[in-house]
């Protein structure tokens, strides 16, 4: 078996790039096609959202607990599920943008709702062995902050694609355009296939069980290991503050960019400038954890981000530019966060074995992203009802295009920069004084578990 190197990185790269063709684009623009396309009103969308999102966090636990409790292959126990299930989850995304003119809006209203629903549980079967794979990949910690940079930059490729390219094609004299989410929904799973079987072919799971053996699990032991795993508590908290922050973010800039400041051109910029941060930081990343700990600079990064985006908020900026030039100073703090989250995880299912003995792998990362899917359910449900809060007006089906008032228009802005500081600040309080691996303490967790590994059994506590 070949040694970790770049083509491990490279390949977890695309399986993210992967993922966020659609998760991106659904996150993003699904709320302003239900609303601007089909006609379905904000408080309809939100309640949408947030009865899928609910469903897919416990897919995710679900699937996860199934992973597990499944025997590995000559290929490994996580990669051969992103294969089988990627083509299913791809095909979904295409119909949750399917547009039917002639259908009638309860008929659409139904339709909106399964497809969603479906696509979600799907990116659920693939999400999860992908995530779970980086801990199997390499053991080495700095090893799995590359991969987690990887990831991020992967994640910051599909960002950029989507931010570029959505506003460009979808919108005609500043209105969208229901056919042209279909056709881009197309293209996306053509480029979202090429990255999939990239992942597949480039990467090597090197952590192994036995071949054809299934494990056996305890799971009042892995329950009562998970509410002990302060590392994993604090991250899930800290998970939903950053996917609130995120999402709200995104699902918003489409409306911030087209009514508050009236310039969609400005929209396909910001896209791209939200994403840079990452891809800018990512060469240092390794070496600033390496010198500092991934606990202690992620929470300096995220409290100089919420100072930027509570400027932001008090700031009277009528300039797209400006708002723009915020963004990306305010996304360089958080974006370290971003660029190391993955390795946070890895590093809570190693505390978690060190809890309870066993290797969860799945089950540890499928609840961190049943923690994720219930943010992004509140994020999204929260952005459709504060929109029917401010009184925003979604365009009924085959009518012209609605201006919003001044005051609806502010108070988008207010929600786009104020929600994300108050999120980040509550980020920086969970990594400095409750997260528990910093530097020092997880150096001695990878050390007792390399003892561990090797067969020593007068290992004392930590």
């Amino acid at each position: 078996m070949r040694p970790f190197d770049n083509r491990d990185k490279i390949g977890y790269l695309f399986g993210d790039f992967g993922n966020d063709f659609f998760f991106f684009y659904i996150s993003a623009y699904l709320m302003l096609f239900y609303t601007d396309v089909v006609g379905l009103s904000p408080v309809t969308v939100g309640t949408i959202f947030i009865a899928a999102r609910i469903w897919d966090a416990f897919a995710d636990v679900l699937w996860g607990r199934f992973i597990d409790s499944r025997p590995a292959t000559k290929r490994g126990k996580f990669r051969p599920w992103i294969l089988r299930m990627f083509l299913p989850m791809i095909i979904f995304g295409v119909l949750t943008f399917t547009y039917f003119p002639n259908m009638d809006i309860n008929t659409h209203m139904i339709y909106s709702l399964l497809t969603y629903v479906v696509w979600g549980t799907l990116y659920s079967t693939v999400n999860i062995p992908y995530g779970s794979m980086a801990s199997v990949i390499s053991t080495d910690p700095i090893e799995r902050a590359s991969l987690s940079t990887f990831r991020s930059m992967g994640s910051s490729l599909g960002g950029i694609a989507i931010g570029l390219i959505v506003p460009l094609v979808v919108f005609v004299n500043n209105k969208p355009v229901g056919s042209r989410f279909t056709k881009l929904a197309v293209v996306f799973a053509i480029c979202a296939t090429i990255c999939y079987l990239l992942c597949y072919y480039l990467c090597i799971e090197r952590v192994k069980t036995q071949v054809g053996v299934k494990q056996k699990f305890d799971f009042k032991v892995t329950a009562k290991g998970i509410v002990r795993n302060r590392g994993l508590i604090s991250l899930i908290f800290a998970a939903l503050a950053v996917i609130f922050a995120t999402l709200l973010s995104q699902g918003l800039n489409s409306y911030l960019f087209k009514d508050y400041f009236q310039n969609t051109i400005a929209l396909t910029v910001a896209g791209v400038v939200t994403v840079l941060p990452i891809l800018i930081i990512a060469p240092a990343v390794s070496t600033i954890v390496k010198k500092f700990g991934k606990k202690e600079s992620a929470a300096i990064g995220v409290l100089l981000s919420a100072i930027i985006f509570l400027l932001m908020f008090l700031l009277p900026i009528r300039s797209p530019w400006v708002f723009i030039t915020f963004l990306f100073f305010g996304g360089l703090g958080v974006g370290f966060f971003n660029a190391t989250i993955w390795a946070f995880i890895t590093d809570v299912v190693d505390y978690q074995e060190y809890l309870t003995g066993t290797r969860e792998d799945g089950t540890i990362y499928s609840v961190y992203s049943f923690s994720r899917k219930i943010g992004q359910a509140l994020s999204g449900g929260l952005s459709g009802f504060a929109l029917a809060a401010i009184g925003y007006i979604s365009v009924p089906k085959g009518q012209p295009a609605v201006v919003q008032t001044p005051e609806v228009a502010n108070s988008i802005k207010g929600l786009a920069t104020l929600g994300p500081a108050i999120c980040y600040f509550v980020i920086f309080i969970i990594l400095q004084f409750w997260y528990p691996l910093g530097k020092g303490k997880l150096s001695e967790l990878q050390a007792y578990l390399k003892e561990k590994h090797t067969g020593d059994d007068k290992l004392k506590p930590l």
